[in-house]
């Protein structure tokens, strides 16, 4: 629980330090983005006319992690501070091997997409990957334990769940700002449950990658100087797969075993996106790791929306959906 009288305001300072640091840094990985090549140019399936540098994912991972590592070093140099601030240096330290294990795996499935985005990745390479990096999690102890009766089906759900949701939002990436708005609402209501439950730090956390890619969207949204590409996406899928892990949703004096659908509410949208093109795609006999134009975006640009609105359309569906969880 947070510590009496807990300042909120630390939760504003996350979110507005995340959003500062990507904000800033996106430039920087544009320029370097841009000597090394990694550009998203035109062609099959692209929407998009001119070459666009691949710079959001590292931008994002820095107004993540460079929040964070500042934080732990003022309260590692300022143990006297007020109590909100001595509650956090605790928690940060009893959790410890979990936030170097999620800021590892961060680091590394960013490093993933970033490889596919080089040089395109087979299907069994990526899935590799992927598997690697949510065993790690589990390993760290960052699971799903809620009514499972055991270890080996913690370690399977978490992992199928963690696998799931990098996917899901890997086909998201779609449209301009839809996979990054997606992913900063769904931090942001993430952040709200573990606050409201007092869970200051876990509340920090998700505030602070909210805010990492809300300084992201300007850049890419409505138009975009720099995409996320699958660097990005797959670090937004995976910090959303951790953010609905963390939070305790489920508290005996006041809710039922229904609580834990709350993460599913809250990832509605990209999860019933994921399974419509799968099937789909099963359907049609093609394999249904092929991307194709017929994602929720897609369809309704068909119906006569522009871009712009039908991006806007599905950002105001997951709101509305994923705060019902809130009831």
């Amino acid at each position: 629980m947070a510590a009496p009288g807990f300042p909120y305001i630390f939760y504003f300072a996350a979110l507005a330090a995340g959003a500062l640091s990507s904000w800033l840094a996106l430039p920087l990985w544009e320029h370097w983005c841009r000597r090394t090549g990694l550009i998203d140019h035109p062609g099959h399936r692209k929407i998009h006319e001119t070459p666009v540098p691949l710079a959001g994912g590292m931008a994002v991972l820095t107004g993540l992690l460079l929040p964070l590592a500042g934080a732990a070093l003022v309260l590692a140099l300022w143990p006297g501070g007020p109590s909100a601030a001595q509650a956090f240096a605790q928690g940060m330290s009893l959790r410890a091997l979990q936030i170097g294990a999620i800021a590892a795996g961060a680091i590394g499935i960013t490093l993933l997409g970033m490889a596919d985005d080089r040089r395109a990745m087979s299907a069994k390479q990526k899935f590799a990957g992927q598997l690697a990096i949510a065993l790690l999690l589990a390993a760290a102890d960052v699971r799903v334990t809620l009514f499972l009766p055991s270890v080996a089906l913690s370690y399977a759900v978490t992992v199928l769940w963690v696998l799931t949701v990098i996917n899901a939002f890997n086909f998201m990436d779609n449209m301009n700002g839809l996979c990054a708005g997606l992913g900063a609402i769904g931090a942001f209501l993430f952040g709200v449950f573990a606050a409201a439950a007092g869970q200051y730090l876990v509340a920090a956390f998700a505030f602070m990658m909210c805010g990492a890619l809300l300084g992201f969207l300007p850049h890419n949204f409505p138009r975009a100087r720099a995409f996320l590409g699958d660097s990005g996406s797959h670090l937004v899928g995976y910090m959303l797969a951790v953010m609905a892990i963390l939070p305790h949703f489920h508290r005996p004096d006041r809710t039922s075993q229904l609580a834990v659908l709350s993460p599913l509410l809250v990832l509605a949208v990209p999860l019933s996106d994921m399974a419509w093109v799968v099937l789909w795609r099963l359907r049609m006999g093609k394999p249904f790791y092929i991307g194709d134009t017929n994602h929720l975006s897609h369809r309704l640009v068909r119906r006569g929306l522009s871009k712009r609105d039908a991006v806007l359309l599905i950002w105001l569906a997951a709101a509305l959906v994923g705060s019902l969880a809130l009831l």
